[in-house]
């Protein structure tokens, strides 16, 4: 019975799929829930938490800009052919833990791979800072923070274990995109891919499969497919009145 029920759960994890189209759009397949979320700030300016925002209609299947230039953003409009947008893939195909320098504490490890940043900056606040809070992490209050601060970090940049059993300590979450907004730094953020969902390059293969990636949406990320931050220093803004209203 249970072989069945995890038969069945792996079954359905790969039906929620993001195909990158060559120097187009992200087509999302598997009724892929859509919404923005907001990264809240304390008054010091501190990324603190993660505010729901507005949530899309349903679709089955939809096309996410990835030029930054359609005039109907988040989905796509043709815009990439008419200015010849250059989606080339860059990012490196390795693994995760590859790619990733680890932070050793007394209770808990961190992996840090600085290339998926995306400068969301959860890592940073009045609390300390995540690889100085995992280093103090026999602090029972470092060590919560350090968790909160790690779970956070939308890009995945940033993973923390438990150092007893040795397993990444995640955020569990359901198969979802969303779509951040920064109003701190006055710029909408990348496409948020959450709860494991599959990711396939424009050239038929797999990047590995993970709990949290984001993606970039400006256009100019040195990283592709993935954020590397570009989105605040060009000022991107997706235009949605939903948006404005935070920035």
């Amino acid at each position: 019975m249970n072989n069945k029920r995890n038969s069945y759960k792996h079954s359905k994890s790969k039906a929620f799929k993001v195909t990158i189209i060559k120097n187009g759009p992200y087509l999302v397949s598997g009724k892929l829930p859509l919404s923005k979320e907001i990264i809240g700030t304390d008054k010091e300016g501190h990324s603190v938490k993660w505010i729901k925002g507005y949530h899309y209609p349903n679709k089955k299947n939809y096309a996410l800009c990835r030029c930054g230039q359609s005039k109907n953003k988040p989905y796509c409009d043709g815009t990439h052919i008419k200015v010849a947008f250059d989606g080339t893939e860059t990012a490196s195909r390795k693994k995760y833990i590859e790619q990733s320098e680890k932070i050793a504490g007394p209770d808990l490890d961190l992996t840090d791979a600085q290339e998926f940043c995306a400068l969301a900056r959860f890592c940073h606040n009045k609390a300390g800072d995540v690889w100085e809070l995992t280093e103090n992490s026999s602090n029972r209050k470092s060590k919560k923070i350090a968790i909160k601060q790690a779970c956070d970090c939308p890009a995945g940049r940033l993973v923390v274990w438990n150092k007893k059993t040795g397993k990444p300590i995640e955020q569990k979450f359901k198969p979802s995109i969303s779509l951040v907004e920064d109003p701190k730094a006055k710029a909408s953020g990348p496409i948020w891919l959450k709860g494991n969902v599959s990711l396939e390059s424009s050239d038929g293969t797999r990047y590995e499969i993970r709990n949290r990636v984001t993606l970039c949406r400006c256009g100019k990320s040195k990283n592709k497919p993935f954020c590397d931050g570009s989105h605040i220093s060009v000022g991107f803004n997706d235009g949605n009145k939903t948006v404005n209203k935070y920035i």
